[in-house]
């Protein structure tokens, strides 16, 4: 099994868990924020869909952050298409309420088509949202007044981050210019060590630099060593699955450490298929892999 090796030593390891409204049930998430706090994971993280029945980010995590008070509250927020000024009111507040918890990555859209039509933006106005918009949700949160507007509540934060995800040139040169961190999915390890080598060049260029430790990356999992490879959802890019996704805890625990290895110290995981017994595979999950925080 593995453990922390040359790169991966002296870094902060966090693994967060990924979960999904229709796959779990509305009637069961407050139990398990539960399990996922007592069993020590850093962050629960729910990413934004319109139409595949994940919970709404914002709803769930303000609930989360009453629900529990260690756990980090994470999001993958389509964030195009919003107005800028209550988009900032919202976090602002929803860091405020929880103690300073928020966990922000920002995407400029969803792959499906459907979604896509439902965000109701052309794909060069999503992605030109973060150079014009950024900025000002930033200095809303730093207090400032921006085009008339101000915030009368600034994030507990101070700065409240913003990570992107993304893969293309464009979007990779964008993360070093204005972001705090890069968390993608859906790509092998010789392409993020390759796309990491982009952004800090970009931030370079640009006269600044991302913490060595803000760059993470989303895996999938599966308890059943032996379940069908070919069951897999199919890739938006090519590459090889086994970079991405893990089949058993051990492969999973594995997976980790060569991640970790490779200067991915932010590992958010999500399973393949929605557990029968949800408190019975986080406990197992926590016993593989929270150990390996450091």
């Amino acid at each position: 099994s593995w453990t922390c090796g040359t790169k991966g030593a002296g870094v902060k390891v966090r693994i967060g868990y990924a979960v999904g409204g229709k796959a779990l049930g509305i009637d069961r998430f407050g139990g398990m924020l539960d399990d996922l706090e007592r069993l020590r994971f850093d962050s629960v993280w729910l990413p934004e869909t319109f139409l595949t029945g994940t919970f709404d980010p914002i709803v769930g995590l303000s609930y989360a952050a009453a629900r529990v008070h260690k756990l980090k509250l994470g999001t993958h927020l389509v964030a195009p298409g919003r107005n800028v000024v209550l988009l900032a009111k919202s976090l602002a507040e929803l860091d405020r309420l929880s103690g300073g918890r928020l966990l922000l990555v920002f995407v400029p859209g969803l792959t499906d088509a459907a979604e896509r039509s439902i965000q109701g933006l052309p794909t060069g106005d999503r992605t030109t949202w973060f150079d014009t918009n950024l900025p000002v949700l930033r200095a809303l949160w730093a207090g400032q007044q921006v085009e008339g507007a101000k915030l009368d509540v600034t994030p507990h934060q101070q700065p409240l981050e913003v990570w992107l995800g993304g893969k293309g040139e464009k979007s990779l040169q964008r993360a070093g210019r204005i972001s705090d961190g890069w968390l993608p999915g859906l790509v092998t390890l010789d392409e993020a060590v390759a796309a990491r080598a982009v952004v800090e060049r970009a931030a370079a260029e640009a006269g600044r630099e991302i913490s060595p430790e803000h760059f993470g990356i989303n895996l999938s999992y599966t308890l059943d060593a032996s379940f069908d490879r070919d069951a897999m959802p199919r890739r938006t890019t090519p590459g090889d699955t086994r970079d991405i996704v893990a089949f058993g805890l051990p492969a999973l625990r594995d997976l980790i450490g060569r991640w970790v290895d490779a200067g991915f110290t932010k590992i958010v995981v999500r399973p393949v298929l929605p557990p029968t017994d949800w408190t019975a595979e986080l406990e197992a999950l926590a016993d593989a892999v929270v150990g390996l925080q450091t």
